[in-house]
C-alpha cells in the first residue's frame, strides 16, 4: 500500500500493473439535497487515511441497449458520484497529466469502466492518467432557470475535477502546468464546452477530441424543453419546480427515462447559455480565445452506423426516403449530396445503397465536418492542430458496423483484450500494433503538443494540405481524404 497526502487528507492507493492507482477520490461534495442542480462545492477534509484502492459509485445511469455491448456497465450507481481516479508510474517526478472525460450520450458511462483503466497508458507513456465521473442526465444537464439549474452543472463538475488536478496532482508525480484533456463522444463534446467556458479553458494546455464537436452543444430553448418534459412526467407545474430537489433520486431517474422518448430527439447536452458558456465554441476559436491551446481532433469513418439499430427504418430506405433524409441534413440539398457521396464511393469501390449512402452523409454531418471546421477556426490562431480518422472496421455483425462510433476507445487505453472489445474491434497482432501506434501518438501529444514520434511524422492540419492521420486501412497518413465530400459542405 502507498500513502499520498492531499490538501483534504491522506489516501492509501495500491499497485495496478506497472503503476500505482488511487481510486474513488472525492473532488467535490456529494451533490445531494440542496446541492442538487447546483454548481459543485469543494470536498470536505477527512481524518486518518482514506482507502483509495477501489472505485466509488458511478453517476445514476439511463436505460441503454449499448452499455453491455460496449463494456459500459458501471456497477454501483448513486447520486453521490463526484469522484476521480489516478494512475501514476511514481509519486516522484513531474510528468504530463492526461485527464479523460468519458462518453455515453450524457446519460450513461463512468470514469471507472474497465474500458478506461489507465494503468497501461500511464506506464507506456510515463504520464499520470486521471478519469472522472460527472453528473448525468437530468442531474447534471437539467435547465430550469427558476430554480437556478443552468444545464451546465455537469460541465462545472468537470471543471471542478480539473481544479483538483491543478491543486493536487503534483503529489501524484504529475505536472499541473502540463495537462491534456481527452474524451470521446459526450466526453469530446464536454471538452468543447470547457473550451467555450472562460473559467475552465485555462485549466489545461492541450485537448484531444474524439468523435464529438461543438455543433452538439445545446441551446437554452432546447434544454428548457427537457425541463418541461421532466416536470410533466412528475406531475409538477412549472411553479413547483423547486420540488425537484425533494423527490428521490430514483424517482427523478425514472422520470428522465420515461420522458426521454417524448423529447422529439432533443437530448441532454451542455448549454451555450450566454453566461458560463458565453457563445459558440466555434466563435470563440475563430476569435482567437483558444490560441493558447494545441488541439488534436478526429472521428471514426462510419460514426453513425453504431446507432442504426435504434432507427430500424434506415435499413429499408428507398431512394425517395434517402433524399428526404439527406435534405434534412443539407438544407434541401439532398440530391446533390447523394450525387457527391455516391461518386466518391463508386470511385473507391464502396457500396452505394441508400443505407450506405445515408450513413456516410449523416456521419459527416454530425461528426466529421464540424470537427474539421473547429480545427480550421483554431488553426488560424494556433497552428498546432492535428486531424485524424479511425478507419479500423469492427468485425461485429459480419462487418456491417464498419469503423463506427466508439471503435477507437480500446486502442487509446490498450484495453482491447476485454472480452466485449474482442468482439467489437477484433484481436490479434494487428489490433495490438494499432493500439500501440494510437497510444504513442496520444502520448507524444501529451508530452509536447505534437503527436509525431520516433519513426513517424504527423503534419499539422492546414487547409492547403489537410494532412490526416489514418488509424486502420489506408494509413498511416492521407492528404485531404474524402475531399470532394468535405468540399460539398462548404457550398451549404
Amino acid at each position: 500500500m502507498t500513502i499520498v497526502s492531499t490538501s483534504f487528507g491522506q489516501l492509501c492507493g495500491a499497485p495496478d500493473g506497472a503503476t500505482l492507482s488511487f481510486k474513488g477520490i472525492p473532488f467535490a461534495r456529494p451533490p445531494l439535497g440542496d446541492l442538487r442542480f447546483r454548481p459543485p462545492q469543494p470536498p470536505e477534509a477527512w481524518g486518518g487515511v482514506r482507502d483509495a484502492t477501489s472505485y466509488w459509485a458511478s453517476a445514476l445511469q439511463a436505460e441503454s441497449p449499448v452499455s453491455k455491448a460496449l463494456a459500459m456497465e458501471v456497477g454501483v450507481v448513486d447520486e453521490d458520484c463526484l469522484y476521480l481516479n489516478v494512475w501514476t508510474p511514481s509519486l516522484e517526478g513531474k510528468r504530463p497529466v492526461m485527464v479523460w472525460i468519458h462518453g455515453g450520450a450524457f446519460v450513461i458511462g463512468s470514469g471507472s469502466q474497465d474500458l478506461y483503466n489507465g494503468s497501461g497508458l500511464s506506464a507506456r507513456g510515463d504520464v499520470v492518467v486521471v478519469t472522472l465521473n460527472y453528473r448525468l442526465g437530468a442531474f447534471g444537464f437539467l435547465r430550469i432557470p427558476s430554480i437556478g439549474a443552468t444545464g451546465n452543472e455537469a460541465i462545472m463538475d468537470q471543471e471542478a475535477a480539473l481544479c483538483w488536478v491543478r491543486d493536487e496532482i503534483a503529489a501524484f508525480g504529475g505536472d499541473p502546468a502540463n495537462v491534456t484533456v481527452f474524451g470521446e463522444s459526450a466526453g469530446s463534446i464536454s471538452i468543447t464546452a470547457l473550451l467555450g467556458a472562460p473559467s475552465a479553458r485555462n485549466l489545461f494546455q492541450r485537448a484531444i477530441l474524439q468523435s464529438g464537436s461543438a455543433n452538439l452543444l445545446s441551446s437554452p430553448e432546447a434544454a428548457e424543453t427537457i425541463g418541461v418534459q421532466i416536470l410533466e412526467q412528475l406531475g409538477l407545474a412549472p411553479g413547483e419546480a423547486a420540488k425537484l430537489r425533494d423527490i428521490s433520486a430514483a424517482d427523478l431517474q425514472a422520470a428522465q427515462n420515461a420522458a426521454t422518448p417524448r423529447t422529439a430527439g432533443v437530448s441532454y447536452a451542455p448549454v451555450v447559455d450566454g453566461s458560463y458558456i458565453p457563445r459558440s465554441t466555434f466563435e470563440a476559436a475563430a476569435a482567437g480565445e483558444l490560441a493558447h491551446l494545441a488541439i488534436m481532433a478526429g472521428t471514426t469513418r462510419d460514426e453513425l452506423k453504431l446507432f442504426a439499430f435504434m432507427d430500424p427504418g434506415v435499413f429499408q430506405l428507398d431512394e425517395p426516403g434517402l433524399v428526404a433524409r439527406a435534405d434534412g441534413f443539407t438544407a434541401g440539398n439532398g440530391e446533390r449530396a447523394i450525387e457527391t457521396y455516391r461518386a466518391g464511393r463508386t470511385a473507391r469501390g464502396e457500396a452505394t445503397t441508400p443505407f450506405e449512402t445515408y450513413e456516410a452523409i449523416a456521419s459527416d454531418a454530425a461528426m466529421r465536418i464540424p470537427t474539421l471546421r473547429l480545427l480550421e477556426a483554431q488553426g488560424g490562431h494556433n497552428p498546432a492542430v492535428y486531424s485524424f480518422l479511425f478507419t479500423h472496421p469492427s468485425p461485429s455483425l459480419g462487418g456491417m458496423l464498419g469503423a463506427c462510433h466508439a471503435t477507437d476507445l480500446p486502442f487509446v487505453f490498450g484495453t482491447y483484450e476485454i472480452e466485449a472489445m474482442k468482439t467489437f474491434v477484433g484481436e490479434g497482432p494487428e489490433v495490438a500494433a494499432l493500439s500501440e501506434r494510437v497510444q504513442d501518438a496520444w502520448l507524444a501529444f501529451a508530452h509536447s503538443g505534437d503527436p509525431s514520434h520516433e519513426g513517424w511524422a504527423w503534419p499539422r492540419y492546414e487547409p492547403s494540405r489537410r494532412a490526416t492521420a489514418l488509424f486502420g486501412p489506408g494509413g498511416p497518413l492521407a492528404e485531404a481524404p474524402f475531399e470532394a465530400e468535405r468540399a460539398f459542405w462548404e457550398t451549404i
